[in-house]
């Protein structure tokens, strides 16, 4: 059977990564997919991809149709700035393309879900000293985060009625190799700073991007996604995926600088940074999925230096061939 990945990006590519090690058939399902980009995470593996966008209903049951899907993993969506910048057109497609693949899938008889969702989903302002569990109570009032909010309420109620498998991430800010059309402003500012240190250039980081913030690395989150798609099915089924740490800006920027000393960072005015105060309990996620994550930033650093080297020769010789 087959795994449909709706979404060519960051995560989406990350699970990506795990499942070609175990021959899954993937097809990806994306408006714009970049095979250049797929290729640096990839290789030579073997995949599908449909250029279509998860607002086109006949084709995602089509597509499921065709291949003979029996997983979907849903990380097709809008983020940040990009969702508030047109309300409408984000919960077009955050929205109304989540209720498409609930449909399709309630269509097609697909046996499991795994919808990426955010810890953008908690109110973050109710203030707490505590760790964050995944009952704290949802709804922040922002576009990004209110979009995220609905797509998770209506998967909740699809699969109340039809009983398929619905198992829902929410991970922290995920960085790693990636192209960012979506508009996850951490996850660029991160490759900003490690694409600056590889290129001997000032790193622009915008202000508000300053933040104290928790992150987890993409191939972390891959493999999180990986055992949501391939375990048993657990007793919970909503799970935070993330460091269980805040790590300031400066620790961030002294991490980098441990591996690349001659980093410089230049920081561009703007709207005043909003850090996170508390991190999320991922301890769930240990017990019912047995995962925890295995890069420390430092680690994850190091390894993400490599791919951005391993990425510029990829690019090299598909524009010299």
């Amino acid at each position: 059977m087959t795994t449909l990945i709706t979404g060519a990006g960051l995560v989406g590519t990350a699970f990506a990564q795990f499942a070609v090690k175990r021959s899954e058939p993937l097809v990806f399902f994306d408006p714009q997919p970049r095979h250049a980009f797929i290729e640096t995470k990839l290789g030579k593996a073997e995949y599908e991809w449909v250029q279509k966008d998860v607002r086109d209903l006949p084709a995602l049951i089509e597509v499921i149709q065709t291949h003979k899907v029996d997983t979907v993993v849903h990380t097709a969506g809008l983020i940040g700035k990009k969702v508030a910048a047109s309300i409408y057109n984000g919960f077009q497609v955050n929205v109304g393309g989540t209720v498409n693949v609930a449909e399709a899938v309630r269509l097609t008889g697909v046996k499991r879900l795994v919808h990426i969702s955010t810890f953008g989903v908690y109110d973050t302002r109710r203030e707490t000293d505590q760790p964050i569990k995944e009952t704290f109570p949802r709804g922040t009032g922002k576009p990004y985060g209110s979009t995220k909010v609905a797509k998770e309420v209506l998967l909740e109620a699809y699969q109340g009625k039809y009983g398929f498998e619905l198992i829902m991430l929410r991970p922290a800010n995920v960085f790693g190799l990636g192209h960012f059309w979506s508009g996850s402003g951490g996850g660029e500012k991160m490759q900003i700073l490690l694409q600056g240190a590889l290129e001997g250039k000032p790193a622009r980081i915008p202000q508000d991007q300053t933040m104290a913030n928790e992150y987890v690395y993409a191939k972390d989150m891959g493999k999180a996604v990986d055992q949501a798609a391939t375990v048993p099915m657990p007793e919970e089924t909503l799970f935070n995926i993330g460091s269980g740490t805040v790590t300031p800006f400066e620790e961030v920027v002294e991490t980098l600088e441990k591996l690349v000393p001659s980093v410089r960072i230049e920081i561009v005015p703007g709207e005043a940074p909003v850090s996170k105060s508390q991190p999320l309990d991922i301890s769930s996620a240990k017990k019912h999925l047995n995962w925890e994550p295995a890069f420390s930033l430092e680690a994850a650093f190091q390894d993400y230096l490599q791919d951005l080297k391993a990425a510029a020769a990829v690019m090299g010789e598909l524009t010299s061939g």
